[in-house]
């Protein structure tokens, strides 16, 4: 039986078209909570919707670990609210309909939890400097930022911000942070609406400015106001876990360029966001801008992102929610030129806003990413800035077959940080494994040391990584003895460079090919061969037999 199972994948398997994947590319989406816009849809207001929340949450993280999805950009922070039991603000109304009500369940940390069993990073994504509307701020009541620290709140516009040159607001939003980061295993956070509203020429912070302003020009005041908020929030991070990522989502222009004009719309002039400088401060691990517009009014700006990211990641946010009818009906080809154009450009990945327009399948976005583009897994990068040293390599390598399949096992790994290690299971039909390649990625995160299969491919290895994304040198398996190589269906692939040697029963070489279509091998008498291959390092590797 096992024998028959080996037989089919692998001939399935050889006939599968495969482009070339990258292994290290950040794909990230941006799940709402606000309003129940991604995420919940039912309200936790008794057990049973508790469970549903859990149960909707958990068919998405599948379906975008399907996707091969690596990174979830969590709305952890709304409007002055919410989703974790916290000391300093109240819950979010869109989790139990009612604000300020407690859940029942922790979602913050069930939701990270949740993530890493797939192989996935969470980043707590925090809307920074907006407070609410009138209703949302009336709804929070006394428990409002408004009304707890007026000093630091300004209305503009109908709606209610923190103000940037209140020294009170790095404190403010860096306590929120430390809460965060301190309590829960998340990987990132990511900050959003880090800048002045639009059209914050009039936002009225006139008398902060007199008080704080030292004689500047108020543009640039405004700007060293946000930066000097991200580079407290960032290094209240590194000093509590230095291996958690700071990132934020900058408007997607950051300025006029010499190849194309802003048109009055970027991060710099308009609302005072100088996200290149943070970055080149090394105040930021990475930014995801809000590129959301098509043509040229995308590639020229990607460009000055690419060729001012200072060793960091940049990772465009891409604007899907334009494909819908209701909304710009762009069509789906603007989303994918614009996936070439970040790949071949040398960009760090994409984001996709929002989560529901993507698992919805909008334009087909989700198939043609599944199918073209996200065939293979992918990893976060190691963020080598930070740490760049590499866990040892695991080792006493054990495997054996089980009813369950193929069962490996191997002692830890350890690392410079002394934090715990994970590890990635890679497997090929050629030995030695290729780590490099991401068709050769099985499982993307393993908490233990121990790994069960039912696949059936003859060779395995085993990385481990930490915290920052170093990995270690693999591990090899050899699954498969001389004695027990399997009797294929087909002509196994070759490698790049690679020969196949073919022998007869007796164990007599008949020639050699690197053509497995070549006439040598169709002109073969009905028998049993041998079939060995010669990697292009010389290595001759006994890969099993073939009857005709």
């Amino acid at each position: 039986m096992r024998l028959s199972i080996l037989l089919f994948l692998m001939g399935l398997l050889s006939y599968l078209p495969l482009c070339a994947q990258p292994k290290n590319e950040i794909r990230a989406t941006w799940l709402t909570t606000l309003g129940g816009l991604d995420f919940p849809s039912s309200k936790a207001s008794y057990a049973a919707g508790i469970q549903r929340q859990k149960q909707e949450l958990c068919k998405i993280l599948d379906e975008l670990k399907q996707a091969h999805i690596n990174t979830v950009l969590f709305q952890t922070r709304l409007r002055g609210d919410v989703i974790y039991p916290s000391a300093i603000e109240t819950f979010a109304e869109s989790l139990t309909g009612h604000e300020g009500r407690n859940p029942g369940y922790d979602l913050l940390e069930f939701a990270t939890a949740e993530c890493h069993k797939r192989g996935m990073e969470l980043h707590a994504w925090i809307v920074t400097i907006p407070v609410g509307n009138n209703r949302q701020v009336k709804l929070l009541g006394k428990n409002s930022v408004v009304k707890k620290y007026p000093q630091l709140c300004k209305q503009y516009k109908g709606s209610w911000y923190l103000d940037p040159g209140q020294p009170g607001t790095a404190d403010y939003l860096a306590r929120l942070v430390r809460e965060i980061v301190s309590r829960y295993d998340i990987d990132g956070i990511h900050l959003d609406y880090i800048r002045y509203p639009e059209r914050a020429q009039q936002f009225p912070d006139n008398a902060t400015f007199r008080k704080y302003g030292k004689g500047q020009n108020l543009e640039q005041w405004r700007r060293d106001n946000i930066t000097r908020i991200v580079r407290r929030i960032y290094t209240e991070v590194k000093t509590l876990k230095p291996w958690v990522k700071v990132s934020s989502s900058p408007v997607g222009k950051y300025a006029d360029t010499q190849r194309y004009s802003s048109h009055g719309w970027n991060a710099y002039e308009t609302v005072y966001q100088d996200a290149q400088a943070w970055l080149k401060e090394g105040i930021h691990d990475a930014l995801f801008p809000m590129m959301y517009f098509p043509n040229n009014h995308f590639y020229p700006f990607a460009l000055d992102w690419k060729e001012n990211k200072s060793n960091r990641w940049v990772v465009p946010g891409l604007g899907i929610y334009f494909l819908h009818p209701k909304e710009k009906n762009w069509d789906a080809a603007e989303i994918i030129r614009q996936i070439h154009f970040i790949r071949k450009s040398g960009l760090d990945g994409e984001a996709y806003f929002r989560n529901r327009f993507l698992l919805e399948n909008t334009k087909g976005i989700l198939s043609t990413l599944k199918n073209r583009f996200y065939q293979t897994p992918s990893f976060v990068p190691p963020m080598t800035w930070a740490d760049s040293i590499a866990p040892s390599v695991p080792d006493t390598p054990v495997l054996h077959e089980t009813k369950e399949g193929i069962h490996l096992s191997w002692s830890p790994s350890t690392d410079n940080s002394t934090l715990p290690v994970h590890y990635r299971v890679y497997a090929s039909n050629f030995y030695p494994v290729d780590i490099t390649q991401a068709e050769h990625i099985v499982e993307t995160r393993i908490d233990t040391t121990c790994y069960t299969t039912s696949s059936s491919q003859l060779y395995w290895a085993v990385t481990a990584v930490d915290r920052y994304g170093n990995e270690s040198q693999p591990l090899y398996f050899k699954t498969i003895s001389e004695e027990s190589l399997p009797i294929w269906n087909h002509l196994p692939d070759l490698p790049a460079g690679g020969i196949l040697i073919i022998y007869d029963a007796t164990g007599t070489e008949l020639f050699r090919t690197s053509d497995i279509h070549s006439q040598q091998i169709q002109n073969l008498a009905p028998g049993f061969y041998r079939i060995t291959i010669l990697t292009d390092n010389g290595q001759s590797i006994a890969t099993g037999s073939i009857v005709r």
